[in-house]
């Protein structure tokens, strides 16, 4: 990653991976037998979903940063998040926010794998409007999704299915341990990349909160009637995920202000959907408990 920072790359890249596949396996641990029932069964709601995050998402992203006149590598930026769905911390942030569990799990799952084929179509459509030449190999994000999300996720869950015993034990300490890495993933990230977001810019800023905003907007919108499933499409549509952006980034080995765009994204877009995942996670409570 050409955006130099103020961490070594390898201790940054190294915590990623880390809490990447800490949090990963810790979702694996707690599924359960038949988690995927519900939502096998309403493939119709899936199909759904997965418009405002695979299609609305890119398509607002490009219309607001047009709008807006923004600088070219802020506007590729933007987009280079707009078409990366599936960000794995999206299937927990909906979960704490009271997002139905079989639903959230399949939808993760579901963008993690039609990412491998998504990112390249948007990217070969940008590429005609923009007269560009950018590529990536399906392979090379088919490799990332599976080291980074899909791995963890299925030896979560064979560890459960073969010392079910001891999943109840083991499920706490996973958790408390990503807990711990996410917090501390953040705090790096925001010492290496804090004059990158500041530096946004004024126009750069309100491009990435409207597109999280409309985002959390459609998927709110398209979740379908059940309020957890609203909760699960809205956060997993305004959630993008920044490894296979920068993924993207480096194989065309872009300009430094693209990636300093995608950094400033994560950050900004997780602040903004922290008031909708409160609100969710409230209304998600018994009457009793939101006194």
């Amino acid at each position: 990653m050409p955006v130099a920072g103020a961490i070594p790359e390898w201790l940054l890249y190294g915590a990623a991976f880390a809490t990447v596949f800490t949090v990963m396996f810790d979702l694996g641990l707690a599924i359960v037998p038949g988690d995927f029932r519900w939502a096998v069964a309403r493939p119709g709601m899936m199909l759904k979903s997965l418009f405002p995050t695979l299609i609305a998402v890119p398509a607002l992203a490009w219309i607001v940063a047009r709008a807006l006149d923004l600088p070219r590598a802020a506007e590729v930026g933007i987009m280079l998040m707009a078409i990366a769905p599936g960000a794995p911390v999206a299937l927990r942030r909906s979960l704490g926010a009271g997002g139905h569990r079989s639903f959230a799990l399949a939808l993760q799952i579901a963008l993690s794998a039609l990412a491998v084929v998504s990112m390249p179509l948007w990217i070969a459509a940008f590429d005609e409007y923009y007269g560009a030449s950018a590529t990536i190999d399906p392979r090379e994000l088919a490799r990332q999704v599976f080291t980074a999300q899909l791995l963890p996720l299925l030896l979560g869950m064979t560890t459960r299915r073969l010392l079910a015993a001891r999943a109840a034990w083991l499920e706490p300490v996973f958790r408390r341990l990503a807990s711990v890495l996410l917090i501390l993933l953040v705090a790096l990230v925001l010492v290496d990349i804090w004059q990158v977001v500041i530096g946004a810019g004024l126009r750069v800023t309100a491009a990435i909160v409207i597109v999280t905003l409309l985002g959390l907007a459609v998927g709110h919108l398209l979740g379908g009637p059940d309020p957890a499933t609203r909760t699960a499409t809205a956060i997993s549509s305004a959630t993008r995920n920044a490894g296979l952006a920068l993924l993207v980034a480096t194989l065309n080995d872009v300009s430094p202000a693209v990636e300093a765009t995608v950094l400033a994204y994560l950050v900004i877009a997780a602040v903004t959907v922290i008031p909708y995942a409160a609100w969710r996670r409230r209304a998600a409570l018994p009457a009793a408990d939101r006194g």
